[in-house]
C-alpha cells in the first residue's frame, strides 16, 4: 500500500505534515480544548451556581472534584480495554459519553442531579486524552511527536483564552446553564467532524493481544520501564495542581492585583502560551526532547521561586512573570509527553496512556489537598505559607528531572539496539 492510499501512513524520515495529518492535530487538539474547558469552567462559575441552587461551598467543591475522581478511576477500569479497540471508535464512544454528560450538566436542576452529571462527564471525558495520546503516538513519527504535542498542549492555553471568558458572558448575559449547553452543541459538532474526517486507528490490532483485560492492565502496570514514566507524570503534575487553585486568591491578596485585572491577566498569559506551544514542539524535535525538557525544568524552578516569593507588583510585570513561569511549565510537559510517548509498546499504548492519565487526575487531586494543608487564609485576605508551595514544587521538578534523565537514556538505548538489530538483519 503506497502513501497516496493509506493517508495515515508516515515515511519514516517525515518532517513535515500531510494534510490529513494537519486536519487530525487540528481534531485531536480541538477535543483536548472541549474535555479541558469542561473541567476548568466549574470553578468560575461557581460564584452563580451556588447560590442558584443554595448549595453550600462544601457541595460545590464535592461537584468539582467528583470529577478528577470518577475521571481517575475511569482510566483504572478501562485501561484493560484501551488496546482492543479501534481507537476511532473507541474515542468516539468516550466522546459521546462526554458530550451528553455535559449537556445533563447544563440541564442540572439540584445538586444530586449536577453531582450525578459530574461524576458521569468524569467518568467518560477522563479518558479521551489517553485515546487523544495514543491516536497521535500511533500516526506520527518521534521526530514530528514533539510539534504535535505542542499543537495538543495549546488546547489548555485556549480554554483560557477563548473558552473561560466566553463562558463567563454566556452565563452573564443568560444563566450558568448556558455554557454547559453551548459546548455541549459545540462539542457535537466535534464528533461529527472526527466520525467524518478520521481515518480508522486499528494498526495495533494486527499485533498479537493478550487474551484478558485483566492480564494486559496488570502487565502495563508491573512493566518495570513504564513505572519509571508513570511516577515522572505524578511528579510533574504536583507543580500545576498546588499553584493553581490558589493563583487568583493570591495575586488578588499578596500582590495587589484587582479583581477587574485578573481575566487581562490570565488572558495575556494564555494568549502567549499559545504562541510558545508549537514553538517548544518544534524545538523538541530539533534540539531534542530532554534539552528542551531540561531547559524548561531549570526556568520553571527559577520562575516559581520568584512568584512565590513576590511582593506587591504592577499587572504588567505579573503578566511577564506569568508568562515566562508558563513558558518554562510548557517547556517541560511537550518534550515529556512526546519522549513518553516512545516508552510503551504499540500493543499496549492505550492501557498506559489511560493509567497515565488516571495517575495525572489522582495525583493533582492529592497535590490539591496537600498545598490545601500548606497554605493558610490569614484575616487581611493573604495567603500564608505559599513560598514552601514553591519550595515542595521546587523539589518535585529536580526529583522528576532525575527520572527524565533515566528515562532518556533507557530510550537511546532501545533505540541503538534497534538500530543495530536492523543493519545486522540488512547485512
Amino acid at each position: 500500500m503506497n502513501q497516496k492510499e493509506n493517508p495515515t501512513a508516515v515515511a519514516p524520515a517525515a518532517t513535515k505534515f500531510s494534510p490529513y495529518q494537519k486536519t487530525v492535530v487540528g481534531l485531536l487538539a480541538f477535543l483536548q480544548f472541549a474535555v479541558i474547558l469542561d473541567f476548568m469552567l466549574m470553578s468560575p462559575l461557581g460564584a452563580m451556581i451556588m447560590p442558584d441552587m443554595k448549595i453550600s461551598t462544601q457541595q460545590f467543591g464535592l461537584v468539582v472534584s467528583a470529577y478528577a475522581f470518577s475521571a481517575g478511576v475511569s482510566g483504572l477500569l478501562t485501561a484493560g480495554f484501551a488496546d482492543r479497540f479501534d481507537r476511532k471508535r473507541l474515542l468516539l464512544f468516550f466522546y459521546t459519553g462526554f458530550v451528553l454528560g455535559t449537556l445533563w450538566c447544563g440541564l442540572a436542576q439540584s445538586f444530586e442531579s449536577l453531582l450525578i452529571a459530574r461524576i458521569v462527564t468524569g467518568l467518560f471525558g477522563g479518558v479521551i486524552g489517553s485515546i487523544v495520546l495514543a491516536i497521535a503516538t500511533d500516526l506520527f513519527p518521534l521526530q514530528l511527536r514533539g510539534r504535535v504535542m505542542g499543537i495538543i498542549q495549546t488546547a489548555f492555553a485556549a480554554s483560557q483564552v477563548l473558552g473561560i471568558p466566553i463562558g463567563l458572558y454566556l452565563s452573564n448575559s443568560w444563566n450558568w446553564h448556558v455554557p454547559f449547553i453551548a459546548m455541549a452543541a459545540l462539542g457535537l459538532l466535534g464528533g461529527i467532524a472526527v466520525l467524518w474526517k478520521m481515518q480508522p486507528v486499528a494498526e495495533h490490532l494486527k499485533l498479537k493481544q493478550e487474551h484478558s483485560a485483566f492480564a494486559h492492565l496488570l502487565h502495563t502496570v508491573t512493566e518495570p520501564r513504564y513505572l519509571v514514566a508513570f511516577a515522572t507524570t505524578a511528579l510533574l503534575m504536583t507543580g500545576g495542581f498546588m499553584l493553581m487553585p490558589f493563583s487568583s486568591a493570591y495575586l488578588v491578596g499578596n500582590l495587589g492585583i484587582d479583581l477587574h485585572h485578573l481575566p487581562t491577566v490570565y488572558m495575556v498569559t494564555g494568549i502567549c502560551t499559545i504562541g510558545f506551544g508549537p514553538m517548544i514542539g518544534r524545538a523538541a524535535d530539533k534540539v531534542g526532547k530532554f534539552r528542551v525538557f531540561m531547559f524548561g525544568a531549570i526556568l520553571s524552578i527559577i520562575m516559581v521561586l520568584i512568584y512565590t516569593h513576590l511582593g506587591p507588583v504592577t499587572v504588567p510585570m505579573i503578566i511577564l512573570v506569568n508568562a515566562v513561569l508558563f513558558l518554562g511549565i510548557f517547556s517541560r510537559m511537550i518534550p515529556f509527553q512526546a519522549l513518553v510517548s516512545t516508552v510503551p509498546a504499540q500493543t499496549q499504548r492505550g492501557s498506559f496512556n489511560a493509567i497515565s492519565a488516571s495517575i495525572q487526575q489522582l495525583s493533582g487531586g492529592i497535590a490539591s489537598v496537600i498545598a490545601g494543608h500548606i497554605v493558610t487564609l490569614g484575616p487581611d485576605g493573604r495567603l500564608a505559607n505559599f513560598d514552601v508551595v514553591g519550595f515542595v514544587i521546587v523539589g518535585t521538578t529536580l526529583a522528576a528531572s532525575l527520572l527524565v534523565w533515566r528515562l532518556n537514556r533507557d530510550v537511546q538505548a532501545r533505540a541503538a539496539q534497534a538500530a543495530a538489530a536492523t543493519t545486522a538483519a540488512s547485512h
